[in-house]
C-alpha cells in the first residue's frame, strides 16, 4: 500500500509539474507574479473579479481535479487486473472499480455541462458575448 501511495504522489506531482513548466514558458505570468507580489507588498489588492468568474474557476478545477482521479483510478485497476494472476477476486474488483469509475467520469461530465449552462445562462455570466443577456445591449 505504501508503494501505491508513493506512485500516486508522483504521478501528481508530475502533472502538476508538466502545468507549471507549460505555465513559466508564457512571459505573462512572471507579470502577473510581479504584480501580486506588488499588491500583496503594498497591500493593494485587485478586487474587480466578478464573483461568478470566481466561482466557476474553483468549480472548474475542481471537476478537473476529479479528472485526475478518474484516470489514476482507471490505470489502478488495469495494473491491478493485468497482475492478478489468474485471481478471480482481484479481477472482479478491477471490473468493479473501471464500472465505478466511468459511472464517476459521467457524473463529472453531466456536472461540468449543467455548471457550464449555468454560468453562461446568469446575467454577466462567463461567456454571454457582446450583446448577450445582462449586458444592456
Amino acid at each position: 500500500m505504501k508503494l501505491l501511495n508513493k506512485f500516486f504522489y508522483v504521478v501528481i506531482g508530475f502533472l502538476y509539474a508538466v502545468d507549471v513548466k507549460a505555465q513559466l514558458l508564457d512571459g505573462s505570468l512572471r507579470t502577473d507574479v510581479h504584480e501580486n507580489a506588488s499588491a500583496l507588498a503594498t497591500g493593494r489588492f485587485n478586487l474587480s473579479m466578478n464573483p461568478s468568474d470566481v466561482i466557476a474557476g474553483i468549480i472548474k478545477a475542481f471537476l478537473g481535479l476529479l479528472g485526475v482521479i478518474f484516470i489514476i483510478l482507471i490505470i489502478y485497476a488495469g495494473f491491478t487486473w493485468m497482475t492478478a494472476g489468474g485471481e478471480e477476486e482481484k479481477v472482479r474488483k478491477s471490473k468493479e472499480i473501471i464500472k465505478r469509475s466511468i459511472i464517476g467520469l459521467a457524473i463529472i461530465i453531466a456536472a461540468y455541462a449543467i455548471t457550464a449552462f449555468v454560468f453562461k445562462s446568469l446575467p454577466g455570466g462567463t461567456g454571454t458575448g457582446v450583446g448577450g443577456p445582462g449586458t444592456g445591449s
